[in-house]
């Protein structure tokens, strides 16, 4: 059969990949067309658009990106039209990829969706858009099953594929790792996780960096995201006590002591690893002014949503300044705060439901579309 996924940003490509490869064995005769990255086209899937091409933040950006946006839309149903698979994947990318099914379903495609659009947390109303464009719905976080219930609409809990795309990780040397990427040898590891995106990642990293000079012990090391050229990161790299990893953050969270961390899937990431977090969040003022109406969660982080407590602390727009990075970063590099987390994260991987999220949507997505 013939599948068309539509990914739109670096945790998509990730889980569009496994996917792909999950696919590939459910379904040896499997062609895939895709909008993902290079992970994806690693995979076996044929790249029709790289999500650096498409990946906007905040609704300022997207007005300004308008122009762009709809001409990546008229090109993804001539894409689809030239290609006709028998079944259109939408990954997560909700504004893009929810304009897409309404079209999709009209022309009598097959959509499933896996890992679905947060309208748990914003503009809840989207239901009634997936119950009418969405055939299937494939969920990785447990509480979006008892959400989709509430609303009257079947969906699958698969499992979280983080816990897959972690597990199948090859073998890990941390001292080869240090020497070959020349980090400090004898100091902990403080990993800066900024994110993915430039304006984000401009605006985290001067934050997180401004508690370098109280922290003399450790060696901050930036994670550096695969969307954006090493030449980018260059700037923030003046103090010696400061590295930066280029698209290495699973081995970078396999040594590192504590993170500071931009919310989204890499706190859930950092969980998984075991690493006590602060997450960080702040967003054009415009768009943060946007987003606080219109948002309906108590908590900003994936690992605080799934265990409906603070497990770990979320400094957001005028909380996240120095003073309290410094003061959070104290209580998570020793004491009481750091067993506590490290406790609630085993907690959340049970919560998770194991791995093998991969293999069962594959399974379901053939089933269904045969």
């Amino acid at each position: 059969m013939k599948y068309y996924i539509i990914a739109g940003e670096a945790s998509g490509d990730l889980h569009g990949s496994n996917l792909i490869k999950a696919l590939k064995v459910k379904d040896q005769t499997a062609e895939i067309r895709c909008w993902g990255g290079d992970l994806m086209q690693a995979a076996g899937g044929t790249l029709a658009k790289h999500y650096k091409e498409i990946a906007f933040m905040g609704f300022f950006e997207v007005i300004l990106n308008l122009f762009t946006i709809f001409e990546n839309i008229r090109f993804c149903k001539k894409d689809i039209t030239e290609f006709h698979p028998d079944v259109v994947i939408f990954i997560d990318y909700s504004g893009f990829n929810l304009r897409i099914a309404k079209w999709a379903k009209k022309h009598n495609y097959t959509t499933n969706y896996y890992i679905s659009p947060q309208i748990w947390a914003s503009r809840e109303g989207r239901i009634e858009k997936i119950k009418r464009d969405i055939d299937a719905m494939y969920v990785i976080l447990p509480f979006e099953k008892e959400f989709y219930a509430k609303h009257e609409f079947p969906v699958h809990f698969v499992g979280h594929p983080l816990l897959d795309a972690i597990a199948n990780r090859p073998n890990f040397n941390e001292q080869s790792f240090r020497s070959s990427h020349k980090l400090q040898n004898e100091k902990p590891i403080i990993a800066l996780l900024p994110g993915s995106r430039k304006q984000e990642v401009r605006k985290m990293l001067s934050i997180m960096l401004s508690v370098v000079e109280d922290f003399p012990d450790y060696e901050f090391v930036i994670g550096g995201a695969p969307s954006l050229e090493s030449e980018f990161y260059a700037p923030f790299l003046k103090n010696p006590n400061v590295s930066f990893l280029s698209n290495k953050t699973y081995d970078l969270l396999s040594i590192a002591r504590a993170a500071l961390v931009t919310s989204g899937t890499a706190t859930l990431e950092t969980a998984i690893f075991k690493v006590p977090q602060v997450v960080c969040y702040k967003a054009n003022w415009l768009s943060y002014q946007i987003a606080k109406r219109i948002v309906t969660l108590d908590y900003i982080s994936l690992v605080n949503l799934i265990m409906k407590k603070e497990v770990v602390k979320e400094l957001i727009q005028g909380d996240l300044n120095t003073k309290n990075l410094k003061t959070e970063l104290h209580k998570i590099l020793d004491g009481s705060h750091r067993g506590k987390q490290l406790d609630s994260y085993v907690a959340l991987e049970k919560t998770l439901g194991g791995q093998g999220a991969s293999s069962k949507t594959a399974e379901l997505i053939v089933a269904n579309a045969s």
